[in-house]
């Protein structure tokens, strides 16, 4: 996960928690321990009415469907496919 956020920040196409343009396909940063490293990633399958809906393996052990307000607090950044 902290590799994939660098990765996305040394090619230009890092976007903090405020982010406005979320899009499907992105991915999906979080920081649930507030140590301002990367815990978790998932997809962005789509964005409406305030939501984020997100695909999201080691759900327990399952992959499923999340859901989070737009600038959540645990939400650390996106990686963006398309800056």
């Amino acid at each position: 996960t902290s590799g994939g956020m660098g990765w996305f920040q040394s090619h230009g196409q890092w976007a903090d928690r405020n982010y406005a343009d979320i899009a499907p396909g992105d991915a999906i940063f979080f920081d649930w321990d507030g140590s301002g490293d990367a815990d978790h990633v998932g997809i962005v399958q789509k964005v409406g009415d305030g939501i984020i809906y997100t695909v999201e393996g080691n759900s327990g052990n399952l992959c499923r469907v999340n859901r989070y307000p737009v600038g959540h607090y645990e939400i650390l950044g996106y990686g963006v496919l398309c800056p």
